[in-house]
């Protein structure tokens, strides 16, 4: 079985690259003024153009306005949309209106919350589990949280998936058999600080999901 992965709030040349080099299958952008990885335009045009072909960007964002979502596609060349706190409508508007594969994040802490990913049939192309952060919280992911794996047990996917939330080298291997996910997504678990990615970490973590 093929486990891909996924860098998130990607912000410099250096740790692009090393996500590249490592066996990244995906790169993604932050397009969200709130957190420590946002991106502008220029930014994200600079690192789009160095992202090789067999590698998808992936644009993340917060339940977005148009004219975001437009500068955004153009200056990441995106290939698909990961849309957090954004509703089922919504998706499949900016999925029909942009083109692009669109991804559905569901946050989770409660099996209750799993349930939710079944509103996103016929709107999403994936659904991205993500731990639920806290109340009041001002990022809806990339904080380093992890929610209970064992929710996923005999769940009944809707969508193919991916799997987020509190991710790092030592214990993304476990979670990968632990759940099965084909696709996994880390930011905060390559990071030396906030936004600050650290290219030794994506490297042990690529490392870590190619064993």
């Amino acid at each position: 079985m093929l486990i891909t992965a996924k860098i998130c709030g990607l912000t410099t040349r250096e740790t692009l690259d090393a996500a590249v080099a490592g066996g990244a299958s995906h790169v993604g952008f932050v397009f969200f003024p709130p957190s420590p990885r946002n991106l502008d335009a220029d930014r994200a045009r600079a690192l789009a153009g160095r992202v090789p072909g067999h590698v998808r960007r992936v644009g993340v964002f917060v339940d977005p306005e148009d004219a975001l979502i437009d500068t955004a596609v153009t200056a990441g060349r995106l290939d698909a949309l990961q849309l957090h706190k954004t509703a089922p409508m919504r998706v499949a508007e900016l999925a029909r209106r942009t083109g692009l594969e669109s991804w559905a994040a569901v946050a989770v802490k409660t099996r209750a919350d799993l349930d939710r990913a079944r509103d996103f049939t016929g709107a999403a192309h994936r659904i991205l589990y993500d731990a639920r952060t806290p109340d009041g919280a001002s990022l809806p992911g990339g904080m380093g949280l992890r929610f209970d794996w064992s929710l996923l047990d005999g769940f009944r996917h809707p969508l193919p998936w991916a799997l987020s939330g509190g991710l790092d080298a030592s214990n993304v291997a476990e979670a990968i058999g632990r759940t099965g996910a084909t696709l996994v997504d880390v930011s905060s678990g390559v990071e030396s600080a906030p936004g600050v990615k650290d290219v030794d970490k994506i490297a042990a973590f690529l490392k870590a999901v190619s064993r």
